[in-house]
């Protein structure tokens, strides 16, 4: 809290008569704004439609001041040092000629006066009239120690009704806090009140509902997914090359503070090449497990609108969330869907969308480990493959003969077929150049039969299942092929 009271203040001292303070929480805004007017040796004034300008610690407000333009007037004339916080401010409030010209004069008459008119609004955005005027702030996410206030407040609320348990030691009071991360303060509370009033316990397991409240923002935004994560890089046959790039950096994630008080940034992300069905969509998945991380995906589908400036809107949304729920993975998945080269029939859209997200790329605040998988190389724009953009360019390849027998066995065990009842080693060298993915489609079909016929997985049929099956390595011969010389001398081997 310290940090944000200094920063608005700062901001305030250095005469920036209006402010847009970019923050979904209003209430939260105005505590702050209140304590930063103390800071200061100044009123503090809040402003709503419904009761117009009220001075802190009045009983009632400025009369007549219920009209937003005549609240506005009344800043522009008053002769007092002043923060005055707008509430609710809409854009189309704002959107009005006599407004923004009243808005101006009150930024000219606060330039020269201790203090500022700081406006706040669910997604406001300002009109072009007033992108001069007006200094746009973003207020952060609540830090850890109001996080841990908050924690300690709601247990002793409940507690005056109710006997209440906390059963978590402080490493899981830690990772409770960190799952918190991304959630307002008012989401914060109710999930935790509703944690605490279902059972009286809190405790571990109740980190699930942390996970719901996530699950429900981020898709709120439908360009988002939180995905559940399964998979672990235990279960992620080979890739031996890009585990050992991720453990190198598994401290740095868990120790966020320790890292960067040693100089080392959190990871910006890797680009994953590669053969479809070979596993990069897997072991995105199996990073987030890793590192304990939630897992967000981007639709490139839910991206695009028809409407001129949706699309960049709608992605400047779905970073600003990721950003709030950080430290987090996201995951884009056929990168190239999102952001393909070559051909101008989208008006110039996905091109304004990627200089958006290179933008983001380079300026992004929040801890937030970019996952791209891409299989089309000659699609991708080459400002993704310039250095520096991602932390690595790994090439994900076809699995050899001893990877494609632990795939197998994997998908057996998991099938709860008996892997040493099958000769791995003659299956996996009689199928070279299959993926992963058309191996465990050949278990599955066998899986089908077995079942019609109300027997059991059996080593000859799956032996002639993988004879039957033709390979992408083969029907797209010279593509891969293609793609693969490619990768040669340009990437890291992720094998």
């Amino acid at each position: 809290m310290k940090d944000v009271v200094h920063d608005l203040e700062l901001l305030f001292r250095s005469r920036h008569g209006v402010v847009h303070l970019d923050t979904a929480e209003e209430e939260r805004a105005r505590g702050l704004l209140h304590h930063v007017a103390h800071e200061l040796g100044v009123p503090f004034f809040t402003w709503t439609r419904s009761r117009g300008l009220v001075r802190a610690g009045q009983p009632g407000g400025v009369y007549g001041t219920e009209d937003p333009r005549q609240a506005l007037e009344h800043v522009a004339q008053a002769s007092i040092d002043a923060l005055y916080h707008f509430q609710g401010v809409s854009r189309a409030g704002l959107d009005d000629d006599l407004v923004m010209a009243l808005v101006r004069d009150c930024a000219r008459a606060l330039e020269n006066r201790r203090g500022a008119l700081v406006v706040t609004g669910a997604d406001l955005s300002l009109p072009e009239g007033l992108r001069g005027v007006v200094t746009r702030s973003a207020l952060p996410g609540p830090t850890e120690q109001e996080l841990r206030t908050l924690l300690g407040q709601v247990v002793r609320d409940v507690s005056e009704r109710r006997h209440v348990e906390l059963d978590m030691d402080r490493e899981e009071i830690a990772r409770l806090l960190r799952h918190l991360s991304g959630l307002t303060l008012l989401e914060a509370e109710k999930t935790l009140t509703r944690a605490v009033v279902e059972d009286g316990v809190l405790n571990a397991d109740d980190l699930g509902l942390v996970a719901d409240a996530k699950r429900s923002l981020v898709e709120q935004g439908g360009v988002l997914e939180y995905t559940p994560v399964e998979a672990s890089l235990a279960g992620v046959a080979d890739l031996e090359g890009f585990k050992s790039w991720l453990s190198h950096r598994t401290a740095v994630v868990r120790h966020p503070d320790r890292a960067r008080a040693a100089g080392l940034p959190f990871p910006r992300g890797v680009l994953l090449l590669g053969v479809p069905g070979c596993g990069k969509s897997l072991a995105a998945k199996a990073v987030a497990a890793e590192w304990h991380l939630p897992l967000l995906r981007l639709d490139p589908s839910g991206l695009y609108n028809k409407y001129i400036g949706e699309s960049e809107k709608n992605f400047r949304r779905a970073m600003d969330t990721a950003e709030r729920m950080a430290p987090v993975i996201l995951w884009i998945d056929e990168i190239e869907k999102a952001f393909a080269t070559g051909g101008s029939e989208d008006g110039g859209v996905s091109q304004r969308v990627l200089g958006t997200f290179l933008s983001w790329m380079q300026e992004r605040r929040g801890d937030v480990f970019v996952v791209a998988t891409a299989n089309d190389v000659q699609r991708l724009p080459p400002e993704f493959l310039r250095k520096g953009r991602f932390d690595e360019v790994f090439f994900v390849d076809l699995p050899d003969a001893a990877t494609r027998a632990e795939i197998l066995r994997i998908h057996l065990v998991d099938r709860d077929a008996d892997p040493d009842a099958f000769p791995l080693a003659e299956l996996a060298a009689a199928c070279e150049g299959f993926s992963g993915s058309e191996l465990e489609q050949a278990i599955v079909s066998v899986q089908y039969a077995a079942f019609a016929e109300g027997g059991e997985i059996h080593p000859d049929r799956l032996s002639e299942e993988l004879r039957r099956t033709r390979p992408l390595s083969v029907t797209m011969a010279e593509p891969i092929s293609a793609l693969r010389r490619w990768a040669e001398g340009r990437t890291v081997s992720a094998n």
